[in-house]
């Protein structure tokens, strides 16, 4: 998918390229003249100087949505790690819970890494039918079901640890639903499409204008390239959980690892 979107970035603007370039062939010499060479060149810097300001904007905008849900996963992470340490105070008591802690961890590495490798727990849900971004009815039966357990603690001389544990508890459902609105974040798949119009026009200005030896097509290819690749990464970064630049399953693996000791 990933490389498929760079063939499609790189063929449309090399296709725009090249359209300008048979366009430059074919017109007759007095739509060349020097006055409106210059006209063309106003308009093309023009729509270069917008062009430049959205995809730097662009830019920015996704790599912070990438590193905020970064941030949140691993966020969620430390909070359900952090409830586990917080139960092995009760031992027994709640080694059903915990259990229950760890199925839940593992069953949401599986469902949202679903090309890696699932980790194993005894008894964990089967995470093919659960889905792959947003909200997951079964997982959501699961911590509600943790929650319970945590608040029906045996107290006896334990009060401080059990309120210690539920506020632990209560931190998780805040984080799960940061998660969940970072993943369900809309791609703006049309506003792409848009900018890749605007930029497909730029390219057929820039094959109008250059004369055709292998130098300027040479430079032109080399900002095709350049474009194109700056395009897949603005797209790859606002699908986190997709893509060459994810968002890594390594903290959640990290707390289901530290629950199994």
């Amino acid at each position: 998918m990933e490389f498929l979107l760079v063939l499609a970035f790189l063929a449309l603007f090399s296709l725009s390229a090249l359209a300008g370039l048979a366009l430059r062939k074919r017109l007759h010499e007095r739509h060349l003249t020097s006055e409106n060479m210059e006209s063309i060149r106003l308009v093309t810097g023009l729509m270069v100087t917008f062009a430049a300001l959205i995809l730097s904007l662009q830019l920015s905008t996704a790599r912070t949505h990438y590193d905020l849900t970064s941030a949140h996963r691993s966020a969620y992470a430390a909070r359900l790690a952090n409830l586990d340490q917080c139960l092995r105070v009760f031992r027994a008591a709640a080694e059903p819970t915990r259990l229950k802690l760890r199925q839940y961890t593992a069953a949401v590495i599986a469902s949202t890494w679903p090309r890696e490798t699932a980790p194993e727990v005894a008894g964990m849900p089967d995470p093919r039918g659960m889905a792959v971004r947003g909200e997951d009815s079964g997982l959501t039966r699961l911590i509600n079901a943790i929650g319970a357990e945590v608040d029906g603690l045996e107290t006896a001389g334990l009060e401080h640890s059990a309120a210690r544990c539920r506020a632990a508890y209560a931190a998780v459902p805040a984080a799960r639903w940061n998660v969940i609105e970072d993943a369900n974040t809309a791609s703006g798949g049309f506003f792409v499409g848009i900018v890749s119009f605007w930029l497909s026009l730029v390219f057929l200005s820039f094959g109008l204008q250059i004369p055709r030896r292998a130098l300027s097509a040479a430079v032109l290819a080399i900002g095709v390239l350049s474009v194109s690749s700056i395009m897949f990464v603005i797209v790859d970064l606002s699908l986190p959980y997709e893509g060459v630049f994810h968002v890594s399953s390594a903290a959640m693996r990290d707390a289901l690892a530290d629950m199994v000791r």
